[in-house]
């Protein structure tokens, strides 16, 4: 993420700007003619933070990131002359990674409101959004608000939905449910566990066009309206380029043929079979399994070489050396996984002001947390050989750590070794909790399909059969080094 900084040169440019734009309030010139980039934010790189899963403002369509917003910032990042990088992380994970600096600003159908504008500073609002209600297109008992009585309503996690939901759920006497995305929530109320959704009206619109199995049964209820975020006091370059980039896209029309290319009433999808669906998915997934079969090996190595280290403290003399390692085995064993990712990708670059990429703070993550269960394993093998095997070794006048080396250690590899190919198959299927925060593994991947096509069931059955076929073929070919090496 960039510094900002500004030399003397940039400040003198700045002021000329000024002058120049008060002499041409004078000579009567506009401000939109004589348009020129912020020379703030002129050839600097923004990482830009957004959702994963909130078609028609972001989605994934053949692999690529597109939508209303990542239109939209990009245009104005070209109007503006400055770059951006763009990182899916999902809503909450992407307000979190504002909050920690690990990105620039947030654009992800973010609604303004007055306890967010205590924490962040919106830019001038780019949509005015609003809320309706859907149930499954075969429901045909609830038709409005009054037919909520005693039951259960779905709406996403901190959205405008959730927001009007809680606001009438006393008065219609139901109950709501908060849920990540747009996709789970709709798939919810299919499965039957949800009876409705309430959802952002041009979001749910698509969904319904996209063959989702909803049908709306309400107007639109008028709601507050979208803006980019920037941490309050940061980057206040950043929020003025959007808004003059903004206004002249506005201006020129730009603007206008961004919203009519999503929103404007389009075909509805065509369906297509599983095999056609297993063909067009399969770039992205393999993308995806390649990174995750490099986050699990990188942890692996790392985990082997700490398991290896604090396995030999645990069953050290010192009590200082049994001590650390009973502590790191406690801390990492003793908290969940989604916890430490989370601490690693957000809480860490809060407390030391160093951001952190996605691929380090999962690989950190996984390490750790395996690293802690190989300890035990290790301590584990080494306690199993009989107490007799390391008398006889110094009996022979052995050193200590020569008999463990000789004696002691090729009999708790042997003991070791099933518990150690079961630990890379935990640790590979623990990836898919990076998913939260937005490392675009496998799970990743799949999530992102079927947040464009609504085809829930088959795209997580071809995740499922994926993971199922890699971890099968890991696990024989670890079962023979084991014969191999260990006969």
């Amino acid at each position: 993420m960039r510094k900002i900084t500004m030399s003397r040169a940039g400040k003198l440019t700045v002021a000329v700007t000024a002058l120049l734009a008060l002499a041409g309030g004078f000579l009567g010139v506009s401000a939109a003619a004589a348009s020129q980039p912020q020379a703030a934010t002129a050839g600097e790189n923004y990482v830009i933070g957004t959702d994963t899963t909130f078609a028609p403002f972001e989605y994934r369509e053949n692999g690529e990131l597109t939508g209303i917003d990542m239109d939209l910032i990009r245009d104005i990042a070209k109007n503006q002359g400055f770059t951006v990088e763009i990182k899916s992380l999902g809503f909450d994970a992407a307000l979190q990674a504002l909050q920690s600096n690990q990105v620039d600003g947030v654009i992800a159908g973010m609604s303004i409101t007055d306890e967010r504008e205590l924490i962040f500073d919106f830019s001038d609002p780019y949509f005015d959004s609003g809320v309706q209600m859907a149930v499954a297109e075969d429901n045909t008992e609830i038709t409005g608000y009054a037919d909520l009585a005693g039951e259960t309503v779905v709406a996403k996690r901190g959205s405008e939905g959730e927001t009007f939901a809680n606001s009438i759920k006393d008065e219609y006497d139901f109950t709501v449910k908060a849920l990540a995305d747009s996709a789970t929530m709709y798939d919810d109320v299919k499965a039957g566990n949800s009876v409705a959704v309430f959802d952002d009206y041009p979001v749910l619109a698509y969904g319904i066009n996209q063959n989702n199995g909803l049908k709306s049964v309400t107007e639109k209820e008028q709601g507050s309206s979208y803006g980019f975020a920037v941490n309050k006091g940061q980057n206040p370059e950043l929020l003025a380029a959007f808004n003059t980039g903004l206004a002249e896209l506005q201006d020129n029309g730009d603007y206008q043929a961004i919203l009519d290319t999503y929103l404007e009433q389009p075909a509805p999808a065509a369906a297509s079979g599983f095999f056609a669906l297993l063909s067009d998915s399969m770039p992205a997934l393999m993308k995806g399994l390649g990174l995750t079969l490099l986050a699990t090996g990188l942890s692996i190595l790392i985990a082997l070489v700490l398991g290896v280290v604090f396995g030999f403290f645990k069953v050290s003399e010192s009590r200082i050396l049994r001590g650390i390692a009973s502590v790191y085995v406690s801390i990492f064993r003793g908290t969940p996984l989604l916890v430490q990712a989370f601490f690693f990708y957000f809480g860490l670059p809060q407390l030391t002001g160093q951001s952190i990429d996605v691929l380090t703070a999962g690989v950190l993550t996984l390490s750790l947390n395996a690293g802690a269960y190989m300890t035990e394993i290790v301590r584990g093998g080494i306690q199993s050989v009989d107490p007799g095997q390391t008398e006889a070794g110094r009996s022979l006048g052995l050193g200590y750590v020569t008999t463990m080396r000789r004696v002691v250690l090729p009999q708790a590899v042997k003991i070791m070794t099933p518990s150690f190919i079961n630990q890379f198959v935990m640790t590979l299927k623990d990836t898919s909790l990076l998913a939260v925060i937005g490392f675009a593994e496998l799970t990743y991947q799949g999530q992102q399909i079927y947040a464009a096509n609504f085809r829930t069931g088959e795209t997580l059955l071809i995740v499922a059969a994926l993971y199922f076929i890699v971890i099968n073929l890991l696990t024989m070919l670890s079962n023979k080094l084991d014969k191999r090496f260990n006969k």
